[in-house]
């Protein structure tokens, strides 16, 4: 009888093992994961996300709601990491790994880097919402909302150099934002 139920749940433990890899596979299908990586004159920028598609719908105030926390992609939180200070906005941003958060609003994003990186990008005991903790926010700018001609179907992350400065650039369906970044001298 013991090894009856021994052998039972250990079956119990392998077909649920078994559901939540093909689960977190079949998500991986629909977001990929992406890595972006800029390098030059010794700073290296590395963003990790998962590309969500447009599909149709409704993104900015609808999937994406306005003044909420989001995940800035699908599944894992997106991180970025530098290994240079970097001047974000007008805020120092310290050499590390960050979690990469977004509170979009219509005429603005606030963009937040976050020293706490949750294994997911929400809290599926908390009603689903974004797992950002605001007490280990590092740094928060806001940035302006650039209405686009072209749709991004797919949400892209890039970051740019433009004369002296890089821009983190952030879009998707006709939405763009740019957060400005500079080295720290």
């Amino acid at each position: 009888m013991k090894k009856i139920l021994l052998l039972s749940g250990l079956l119990v433990i392998v077909l649920g093992a078994a559901a939540i890899f093909y689960g977190f596979n079949k998500t991986k299908s629909y977001s990929p994961e992406s890595n972006v990586i800029f390098g030059e004159e010794g700073l290296k920028i590395t963003v990790f996300y998962n590309r969500p598609f447009k599909k149709g719908r409704v993104i900015f105030g609808g999937l994406v709601p306005y003044g909420k926390t989001w995940r800035t992609g699908a599944n894992e939180a997106t991180t970025f990491e530098t290994n240079k200070d970097l001047i974000v906005g007008d805020k120092k941003l310290p050499a590390g790994k960050y979690s990469l958060w977004t509170v979009p609003s219509e005429l603005s994003w606030s963009v937040v880097f976050n020293s706490t990186i949750p294994t997911w990008g929400i809290d599926v005991m908390n009603n689903g919402d974004a797992a950002r903790d605001p007490q280990t926010d590092v740094v928060v700018v806001d940035v302006p909302v650039v209405l686009t001609q072209k749709e991004f179907e797919q949400f892209t992350i890039s970051v740019e150099k433009s004369d002296d400065m890089l821009e983190l650039i952030l879009a998707w369906d006709k939405t763009l934002v740019a957060v400005p970044l500079s080295v720290k001298e």
